[in-house]
């Protein structure tokens, strides 16, 4: 009687088993199929967004309930979502589809540019205009103590004469006490702003005139809301942001200008 019971017992621990490892082999392959979709769907839009061959090594659990860990061919490991649908680069939210990727991050930053530039009245702005009406404008995040936003504004005439109107906005990188940013007051509180602002960029040396209610300080805020890390940084009509310097040729192409 001992004996049989032993015997049951024995055969259900059995088939209990077996049952697990059936289960646990179902989820596995589910599983596995899972990624081998996220892996084709990965591979394909960031081929597509690069426009060369990206091939995934492999896709791994991470710590995480939400996210894989994917291992890209000679490349970085990135992580994903285990459907693969969304990706995370250099800390932005990438949407995944099978013939594209798009920057979700990027686009609310767009629109974050677009609405709170658009907010700003252009008198408070130094308008550099065409004697014709204007094809496109750019907004530039400028300092009297860059260089480059010293090259950039000798091509003003270059500018100008393709149909492109510069609205510059103050960013002094050293921060508000610097004499960068006593410069940049003075060309706002001026008579002739868009005269002084080459003077100064020039290397004419003037009074200082840092008058109640410039915009200087409004401006600089507003770049590092924006994420100005540096100048000339140049938003385009559209919202899209172009660190550091771009010849006047090369910004006309970019707009679409002939």
């Amino acid at each position: 009687m001992v004996k049989r019971k032993l015997t049951k017992w024995f055969l259900t621990a059995i088939s209990m088993c077996i049952g697990t490892i059936a289960t646990a082999a179902v989820a596995l392959a589910s599983e596995d199929e899972r990624f081998a979709a996220a892996k084709s769907r990965l591979e394909a839009g960031l081929s597509t967004m690069v426009g060369s061959a990206i091939t995934i090594d492999r896709i791994s659990l991470t710590e995480s309930d939400d996210l894989v860990e994917v291992t890209i061919v000679d490349g970085p490991v990135l992580y994903a979502t285990r459907d693969g649908d969304f990706l995370l680069l250099n800390g932005d939210l990438l949407k995944v589809t099978s013939s594209s990727v798009s920057n979700l991050s990027e686009e609310r930053r767009i629109s974050d540019r677009l609405s709170l530039i658009g907010d700003l009245d252009t008198n408070d702005m130094i308008v550099f205009s065409p004697l014709e009406p204007p094809k496109a404008y750019i907004t530039i995040f400028t300092d009297i103590t860059c260089g480059f936003c010293r090259k950039l504004h000798l091509e003003m005439d270059d500018f100008n004469r393709r149909g492109i109107e510069v609205r510059y906005l103050a960013f002094p990188r050293g921060g508000m006490a610097s004499q960068g940013a006593k410069q940049l007051a003075t060309a706002w509180c001026a008579r002739n702003r868009e005269a002084t602002l080459t003077s100064l960029k020039s290397g004419v040396e003037m009074p200082l005139n840092d008058c109640e209610g410039n915009p200087v300080a409004e401006h600089y805020a507003l770049g590092n809301r924006l994420g100005v890390r540096g100048t000339p940084a140049i938003v385009t009509s559209n919202g899209q942001m172009i660190p550091g310097y771009r010849s006047a040729a090369d910004i006309a192409s970019l707009l679409g200008i002939e």
